[in-house]
């Protein structure tokens, strides 16, 4: 019988090995979410409306995991048209195929699900998720990501009393379809007709301009106790002003680096940033009080209205907040007040982040930069017919076929490799232009704003050292202002209109990465490029290969397969033949013995 048994075992463990060969037991912990983002109506600012939903939620749930935690999210696309899902602001480590922008992945299908199967490396912090296509994430879509210290790792002060989240954005009555037939049809942007908190319109601090009947938010909090706030500005295209009334914002972290901690009344938060705060509740209660996202660097008295207005309540509460709202920098234009609040934000050099190494031991100021980049913007302007924006006079547009698929599969024409590292003066054009950077190189890049708005930039696949910014046009000598040796790293900064911006990059990190303005506006006319970023001497272990669920389209449609068996739900149905095994082979254990 004990032969039997071990029969039995061996038998079943070659099963095993030839059922679920990409199963795997590392150290490393697996999480695993399921987003269905379909339309549902709601009235954020008393008018309903189509929104995108996350499981029936607007905004999102969190995907709430840890440092190295391998995460698998499986996408299903209940909308209309193609969706993508990106995650801002997290690195994909070697594996820019999960990165979900169209110049590295396909699109998924209406009617169609696929699972990102990617890892927390070395990270911490705040972040969010949204849909990267069509225009999509002005109708929703959008939700928080936190990615929680290993408990080995100590953190730069007292473990708060409770984590709150918040999105804040501008919003239109309109659905992402009709703003998008908009700038289709050469018309700009019209003013937002207001500002959500966690999805939600103004509480009715003002019954002139806030109608009544809108549902607001209203925050929860115990007397006494610290929470870490985490703010994410998820809107549209206006920067937002960030305050609590009577309440100071001690700045502990943004996009995953631990700042020197200062207090703050109030923290201009531009599109596509992402904060968090610890907030002591040390006020007595006399009333609720007011949290308050107010557009920025616009005309002040056209937007008055245009104010998101949430409640915190204290659990001994005394009554409703009433009066006028905590009043917003006293400097409506003057961008110098925002931009020297904005060069006050430090990196936190003692601090410990992912890693028990300090996050300052980087000497980044001591790095010879290998190449540098000026990338310019203008306002939009008539290519071919159309309204367009550029970078350095070419507005992009994505390939039929993903680069690193191109090459994997020797694609041709998919797009060309010479980016100017500087303006030219030429007709601009559109193209597919990426930026040829080399593996290992340390790159500065000058985002300088010759168009009128405030606008924020992204990197994808990494985060930068933010060494300097300038009201004027940048020159060489402005290096003399750089600061090269506490500048915060994070992955989305603002520039100034007419402006600049220099940030730092070890290119540490093979793959495709995508470059863009997060104004949503300026992003889908063009405003985007990428950075391929290949080790020459690739041997697997700087990159990793295209995933076994990939999706196909372009010059490679015809491999395409049905994109219902992603990985994901191949692993999740494996898991539940997986236990149907191992009760019968117990049964079996059972028997022979």
């Amino acid at each position: 019988m004990a032969l039997f048994g071990v029969s039995l075992f061996t038998l079943f463990s070659l099963l095993l090995i030839a059922l679920f060969p990409s199963l795997c037991f590392a150290a490393d912990p697996s999480v695993f979410y399921d987003l269905r983002l379909s339309y549902i109506t709601a009235s954020p600012l008393g008018v309903p409306q189509q929104v995108i939903a996350v499981n029936g939620k607007f905004p999102g749930p969190l995907i709430n995991s840890t440092t190295n935690d391998n995460v698998n999210v499986n996408v299903h696309n209940d909308l209309d048209e193609n969706l993508l899902m990106t995650w801002s602001g997290i690195q994909m480590r070697r594996d820019s195929w999960q990165d979900g922008v169209l110049g590295t992945n396909c699109p998924i299908h209406p009617k169609s699900n696929w699972t990102y199967q990617f890892q927390m490396k070395d990270q911490i912090g705040s972040f969010f998720y949204f849909p990267s296509l069509n225009f999509q994430r002005a109708s929703g879509g959008f939700g928080p990501i936190i990615i929680n210290n290993r408990v080995i790792i100590a953190i730069p002060f007292a473990q708060p009393d409770g984590d709150i989240t918040i999105t804040i954005g501008d919003w239109y009555i309109q659905n992402h379809t009709a703003l998008r037939s908009a700038l289709d049809a050469g018309k700009g942007l019209a003013m937002p007709d207001g500002v959500l908190i966690n999805g939600k319109g103004p509480y009715r601090y003002n019954n002139t301009l806030v109608p009544d009947g809108i549902e607001y938010e209203t925050i929860q909090v115990d007397p006494g106790k610290t929470y870490r706030v985490r703010v994410h500005n998820v809107g549209i295209s206006t920067s937002l002003n960030f305050r609590i009334q009577n309440h100071f914002l001690l700045l502990a972290e943004t996009e995953g680096y631990y700042t020197s901690q200062q207090n703050f009344t109030s923290l201009d938060i531009h599109v596509g940033q992402s904060y968090s705060f610890l907030v002591t509740m040390d006020q007595n209660a006399s009333s609720d009080y007011y949290i308050v996202a107010s557009a920025r660097f616009v005309n002040e008295s056209l937007w008055q209205r245009v104010t998101g207005v949430a409640v915190l309540r204290y659990s001994n509460s005394k009554g409703p907040a009433t009066g006028p709202l905590p009043d917003p920098p006293n400097d409506i234009y003057d961008k110098s007040w925002s931009m020297n609040q904005a060069l006050s934000i430090r990196q936190n050099v003692s601090a410990s982040g992912a890693r028990p190494n300090p996050q300052g031991s980087f000497h980044y100021g001591q790095i010879n930069v290998t190449q540098t980049y000026v990338i310019k913007t203008v306002p939009p302007e008539i290519i071919n017919g159309t309204l367009r924006t550029t970078l350095n006079g070419i507005s992009f547009v994505n390939p039929d076929t993903p680069i690193r698929l191109a090459d994997k599969y020797n694609v041709t024409g998919a797009y060309k490799l010479d980016f100017p590292d500087q303006p030219l003066n030429r007709t601009p054009r559109v193209d597919r232009s990426v930026i040829n950077a080399t593996y290992k190189g340390f790159i500065e890049i000058i985002f300088q704003n010759n168009d009128t708005v405030m606008q924020s930039f992204h990197v994808d696949g990494y985060s930068f050292f933010i060494a300097g910014m300038g009201t004027d046009e940048w020159t060489v000598d402005s290096r003399s202002r750089y600061n090269k040796w506490d500048a915060i790293s994070r992955s989305t900064t603002q520039v100034f209109p007419g402006g600049w911006t220099a940030v730092l990059i070890s290119l540490d990190n093979a793959g495709v990465w995508n470059i863009r303005t997060e104004n949503l506006d300026r992003w889908y006319l063009g405003q985007e490029t990428y950075m391929k970023i290949i080790n020459s001497q690739e041997n697997g272990a700087t990159e990793m290969d295209k995933p076994e669920n990939v999706l196909y389209c372009g010059a490679l449609q015809y491999l395409a397969k049905d994109q219902n068996n992603s990985a994901g739900s191949v692993l999740r149905g494996n898991s539940k033949l997986l236990f149907t095994l191992l009760v019968a082979f117990f049964a079996l254990i059972n028997i022979s013995s």
